[in-house]
């Protein structure tokens, strides 16, 4: 009897000592993707406009980062850098201050701007700096920074790079029309040739391979709200069936919204969309607690808050820019991407969870109704948030 008893006793160890394993998975999915609201690190974007004698930029970036010396290749938070407490100094000047530092380190900065005409490089320099007040320090600042060069003699295009330290950058052409050239520079690759008259147009091919990644990284890393939301998805039910039901009513949703915001067909404002984004993930986590079965009502509310993140995505998808320009191309590539990325989190969860644990008896009690509670709990901290901004 005696022997029976330890040898349960040991089997109960062996199993709380996987959940316990398992469940810092769980926090791990769940933590990784909470946003870095604080100090996140934002895209730039950037204007360009060529003319027969001079090129110009536009710039609206974070400014604080480059200032600090700071290396965007791998971050998402400025609180991760070496540079941190230089950055937050930075963070706290006035606008005054903070243009005094740009234009003191200007000199090493500008060597990572790359402009080039017909082989030859540009040296650009600062026409003008707006720089808002400090305003709340736990938000990044944006910057408006124009910059010019002069072009030499000729008809001979201009490019436009700049080094992978700085981070992404969303370059487009402007004055050039609805089909004007725009593309999402990183790891210092340079623009296509802008000529000095006309726009530059990207291949249709070309386009839908890079909007395949972009899409993809708007779900991994950077969509937060939809890896959650996909969480939410996994955690209501592990059977194939009402599975993939749910994956396919939100990802019809989704790109039918994606579709009509991206051709002009609706509007909407991206400042009501937010708050309702994160109310939806939590609405879909207390149902997974409270009403665990498959229906027509669970995929009538996937659907809806489909639509939802298709609208979030869609802004998002407006940010990269290029106009009407092989719109067909980016909003397929755009879609290929955000699909594959959501598979990605489904895919991921049931092979550290559902594919050990989905079949034990005590894998709702133990891990799917905790998981979905703190998911709920950090909807509600999201929707707070993002109304009280």
């Amino acid at each position: 009897m005696t022997s029976v008893r330890l040898t349960q006793f040991r089997l109960r160890l062996a199993v709380l000592s996987a959940l316990s394993r398992h469940a810092a998975v769980i926090c791990w999915l769940i933590v990784a993707a909470l946003p870095a609201a604080a100090h996140e690190i934002r895209v730039a974007i950037a204007d360009v406009a060529v003319s027969s004698d001079q090129v110009t930029l536009r710039i609206q970036l974070a400014l604080e980062p480059l200032v600090a010396g700071i290396d965007l290749r791998t971050l998402s938070n400025t609180d991760d850098a070496p540079e941190a407490d230089r950055y937050d100094r930075l963070r706290a000047l006035p606008p005054a201050e903070l243009e005094a530092q740009l234009r003191t380190a200007w000199p090493e900065l500008r060597r990572g701007i790359t402009l080039q005409a017909g082989g030859s490089p540009l040296v650009p320099h600062i026409d003008s700096v707006e720089i808002l007040d400090p305003g709340d320090l736990d938000l990044p600042r944006d910057t408006v920074l124009i910059l010019s060069a002069d072009l030499p003699p000729g008809d001979s295009p201009v490019t436009v790079a700049w080094q992978a330290e700085n981070g992404p950058l969303v370059l487009r052409q402007s004055d050039a029309g609805e089909d004007a050239y725009a593309a999402f520079l990183e790891n210092g690759t340079a623009s296509a040739p802008l000529p000095r008259q006309g726009y530059a147009a990207a291949a249709a091919g070309t386009v839908l391979a890079r909007f395949i990644g972009l899409g993809f990284v708007q779900v991994i890393p950077k969509g937060a709200d939809h890896i959650l939301f996909m969480l939410g998805l996994f955690f209501f039910a592990l059977q194939l069936r009402p599975l993939l039901v749910q994956v396919a009513a939100f990802s019809l949703a989704s790109t039918a919204a994606l579709a009509l915001v991206a051709l002009n067909v609706v509007s909407v404002s991206t400042t009501i969309i937010g708050p309702l984004i994160a109310a939806s993930i939590t609405v879909v986590a207390v149902d997974n607690v409270l009403r665990p079965k498959p229906g027509l009502w669970r995929t009538a509310v996937v659907f809806g808050f489909g639509l939802l993140h298709g609208l979030g995505l869609a802004g998002a998808l407006a940010e990269l820019g290029g106009g009407q320009a092989n719109v067909l191309a980016r909003l397929v590539g755009f879609v290929i991407g955000v699909e594959i990325g959501l598979l990605t989190v489904i895919a991921v969860a049931w092979l550290t969870l559902g594919l050990w644990f989905g079949a034990k008896p005590w894998y709702r009690r133990a891990i799917a109704t905790p998981a979905s509670l703190m998911i709920a709990a950090i909807g509600v901290w999201w929707f707070i948030e993002r109304v009280a901004a």
